[in-house]
């Protein structure tokens, strides 16, 4: 390709489908954040209540990529009842040496969607048990079903569950997904059922009141919250993150302002200045990982600008000269 190349969602989802290629680009990406170097700014978040919606932007320069990526994300929660997705969005990929537009990606959302579960599966790796057999996913959108694909790519996953506050969809998502995965998925009525029979439970909802209590909480278990990346939502009783022997942020610095550690700390139950060692750091050993098979481990994934541009060079690279996937 010569010039600003300019990509559609079809190309996109041809050239870069959620595979362990994937995974390894967005652990690479917490990595090079541990690594220091990395320039990422807050995220630029609009909240936008009356339409039920958000608008997020994302970017980060990382030391030895080749490009870095602005990155505009729009979720509009009431469109599934337009019979439209709730997420969707480009991303600008920029040359991180002249800063000249490299490429235009017009994914739609696309690109977001399968960084953020490669980031659960990140996540997962990391932190859940090797032997985790039982999944319970909350909520039944895009996310929740490539969050359990994703789990499955790193985990033994046997069967699984799923709770959403519309039963017909989380029946139609277990449905679909048992066919896609060849594990049994059934949906449930019973969250606390849900959370309280599964290795690892993964919250994928816009939720601001808390889904997923603390009492429900089982030693060895671990859960990835990444439902909760605006000041406004949370998945988690702040009391999980007191019952947890581990908590992990993707980056502190976020959790503290939009993730499930703001509710905790709003709630008086941890020191506004408290440290904890985030995701990048476990990946690297900078800091502990799960203590043991009994351990409760909690990482809170808010969305960095790092998975951006990791994303966004690794789909560029992934397009051959004439627009076709390599």
């Amino acid at each position: 390709m010569t010039g600003i190349a300019v990509l559609s969602e079809a190309q996109l989802r041809a050239a870069v489908p959620l595979d362990m290629a994937t995974v390894e680009c967005i652990d690479a990406a917490f990595r090079a954040l541990a690594a220091g170097g990395v320039v990422m700014p807050p995220v630029l978040s609009m909240h936008l209540p009356q339409v039920n919606g958000e608008v997020d932007i994302k970017t980060a320069y990382l030391p030895g990529f080749s490009g870095f990526a602005v990155k505009v994300s729009p979720g509009f929660f009431d469109n599934p009842a337009r019979g439209l997705p709730s997420t969707s969005g480009l991303m600008i990929l920029f040359s991180a040496e002249t800063g000249q537009v490299q490429a235009v990606l017009l994914d739609n959302g696309y690109l977001t969607d399968i960084r953020t579960a490669a980031a659960g599966a990140v996540a997962a790796r990391a932190l859940a048990r090797p032997d985790a057999r039982r999944a319970a996913i909350l909520g039944a959108g895009t996310q929740a079903r490539l969050q359990l694909q994703t789990l499955c790519l790193v985990r033994p996953i046997a069967e699984a569950t799923i709770w959403a506050r519309d039963a017909d969809r989380a029946a139609r998502a277990a449905e679909e997904l048992t066919r896609a995965l060849g594990i049994p998925v059934r949906a449930t009525g019973d969250r606390e059922a849900a959370v309280t029979q599964a290795d690892v439970i993964v919250t994928t909802t816009p939720a601001t009141e808390p889904l997923l209590m603390a009492d429900w909480l089982r030693p060895g278990q671990h859960v990835t919250a990444m439902g909760s990346d605006q000041p406004g939502k949370t998945e988690l009783d702040p009391r999980c993150l007191v019952r947890a022997d581990l908590y992990v942020p993707d980056r502190l610095s976020q959790t503290r302002a939009m993730g499930e550690l703001r509710g905790a700390i709003a709630a008086g139950l941890i020191d506004p200045e408290r440290g904890f060692g985030e995701l990048g750091e476990v990946l690297t050993g900078a800091a502990p990982g799960r203590a043991g098979p009994e351990a409760i481990t909690i990482a809170d994934l808010t969305g960095t600008g790092v998975q951006d541009t990791a994303i966004a060079t690794h789909a560029l690279a992934r397009i051959g000269p004439e627009g076709e996937p390599r």
